[in-house]
């Protein structure tokens, strides 16, 4: 059982999903900048998301990063697709931001390889930032509701994924139909994401807005695993209109 005492995440409204891009963008930007001046170098993770275009698209333009010192990561991905699928995840973030700028390392994830070798390369050194979202079902990375665990001793396994998660990817455009999408997938479980020094996440949309109203307002629980993000002392969460409740 989580005993942290929940508390409330900064919440960012924006009028728009440009505007909360640029601005989450700008945030994670200025931590890079921070970090990189007071340590060697930064490991971080991201979500494989169109929810995330924006914010993306806004941080490979920011000046003033040494990329060279960053170390990348992605947190999760399907079982059962070809290596070339432009659905898989690592496929997405290279056009997205991988292959946009110059790391020190990417470290992709093989779902064809043992997953205690991803967990190794994850627990070399601290993560300082992860950017991710919020699942329509309140998923955080592939912890849907029904395979969540708040205090999961494994830090990346092998899930079945749920079905409205795999609904989410045919409306997201990933999929032409509901039985294209993977039954399955490697996932950065939830304590290994809430393991990182500074958490950013990106929630646009009118799909969403349920989803973030629970993680707010709901008890912390597998039920809802975006609440466990109410558990972590360094979390920026970012709207847009059709996603924040309070709108």
């Amino acid at each position: 059982m989580n005993e942290e005492v929940p508390g409330m995440p900064e919440v960012r409204s924006f009028s728009d999903r440009a505007a909360m891009g640029a601005a989450a963008a700008a945030d994670v930007a200025d931590e890079l900048r921070a970090r990189l001046a007071a340590q060697d170098a930064v490991r971080m993770v991201f979500a494989a998301a169109p929810s995330q275009n924006d914010m993306l698209d806004r941080l490979v333009a920011a000046p003033g990063i040494d990329w060279t010192r960053v170390t990348a990561f992605h947190m999760d991905e399907y079982l059962g697709l070809p290596a070339d699928s432009p659905a898989r995840f690592a496929n997405w973030l290279d056009r997205a931001v991988f292959t946009r700028l110059p790391f020190a390392q990417v470290h992709r994830i093989d779902p064809e390889a043992e997953v205690a070798g991803y967990a190794k390369l994850l627990a070399e050194a601290p993560i300082d930032i992860v950017c991710l979202g919020i699942g329509q079902n309140g998923h955080l990375a592939f912890n849907d509701p029904p395979v969540a665990d708040l205090d999961d001793p494994e830090d990346v396994k092998i899930v079945e994924l749920d079905r409205t998660c795999r609904q989410q990817q045919v409306d997201d455009g990933q999929f032409p139909a509901f039985d294209d999408v993977p039954t399955h997938a490697v996932t950065l479980t939830v304590p290994r994401l809430l393991d990182a020094r500074r958490l950013f996440c990106v929630v646009p949309g009118a799909a969403k807005r349920h989803a973030v109203e629970r993680a707010l307002h709901a008890p912390v629980s597998a039920a809802d695993p975006a609440t466990a993000l109410r558990t972590h002392p360094a979390v920026t969460l970012y709207l847009d209109a059709e996603a924040d409740p309070r709108a």
